[in-house]
């Protein structure tokens, strides 16, 4: 099923400039077990994240061209799975084409990274792309973790990475979007108020631009969606919180805001580690 219409400070990593990133946040969070981590240190060529139409959306999915540890860790939206604004009927909008948008790489600082390359040919859709780390699928609440920046910036181009329900009849409008908005702005925060209509929900400017290092964290648990930016908390909601067991997709798609990307266009982001832990 075609699914995603994107739409208590916790000690994290210090903000280290543009051109660095530091060493992986680390230490017991109370109330939190950690169950997945991942730093990027398997390289994994352009071309690899392909044929990904396996048990979609199940924690069973994978695609066959990644390394066996990546395939067991990862996943992503299949080839020609349409993205919101295509949804949407937008004049400009993008499939999912995971096999030309995604590879891991070591950096320049010797870390390795995810790289995410949306593009746009000279005529046609976006070429869009989005990961799914399969510890995260299926979990009631949590805590979910990354270090990312965009390294080339393009209108048209944008991020809603996610929480969403695993049975989406089961939680109406149950969605929860941190970092997201378009790459060439600022990043925001949405807490959607569950069981509401459209627009219900509590929005959160942070008033970062995208184009710097910064980790993200989105802590959820009962009654309470709580996001950290930086180590700094910029936004906590408590209205009508999603209750069901949700899917969290790092989700990236065309721009929604009514710009479109230009011909012969693309946009990099970079992503350095994520985390997750389930709550107990």
């Amino acid at each position: 099923m075609l699914r995603r219409l994107a739409a208590v400070a916790i000690a994290v990593a210090a903000l280290m400039g543009v051109n660095a990133t530091p060493a992986r946040a680390s230490g017991h969070t109370p109330g939190f077990h950690e169950i997945f981590a991942d730093g990027f240190n398997t390289p994994v060529v352009k071309g690899s994240f392909r044929d990904c139409g396996h048990n979609e959306d199940t924690p069973a999915a994978y695609c066959s061209g990644l390394p066996t540890s990546v395939r067991a860790a990862w996943w992503a939206y299949p080839s020609d799975w349409p993205d919101t604004a295509t949804q949407r009927g937008y004049p400009v909008g993008g499939y999912y084409d995971p096999a030309s948008t995604l590879w891991i790489a070591p950096s320049a600082w010797g870390d390795g990274q995810l790289h995410i390359r949306m593009w746009r040919g000279a005529s046609g859709p976006v070429h869009s792309a989005t990961v799914v780390p399969k510890a995260a699928m299926g979990l009631k609440y949590g805590k979910y973790e990354e270090r990312f920046r965009v390294s080339k910036v393009a209108t048209g181009y944008k991020s809603a990475h996610l929480l969403w329900p695993v049975d989406n009849g089961a939680c109406p409008n149950c969605e929860i979007d941190f970092p997201e908005l378009e790459w060439d702005g600022q990043i925001a925060a949405f807490a959607h108020h569950r069981d509401s209509i459209g627009g219900d929900q509590d929005a959160y400017d942070t008033g970062k631009t995208w184009t710097s290092w910064h980790t993200s964290d989105v802590i959820w648990t009962p009654g309470s969606v709580t996001f950290v930016l930086d180590g700094h908390v910029v936004g906590h909601s408590t209205t009508a919180v999603p209750n069901t067991a949700m899917d969290w997709d790092i989700q990236n798609e065309s721009a929604l805001n009514g710009e479109s990307a230009a011909p012969n266009s693309s946009a990099q982001m970079d992503i350095s580690w994520v985390k997750v832990w389930s709550y107990s």
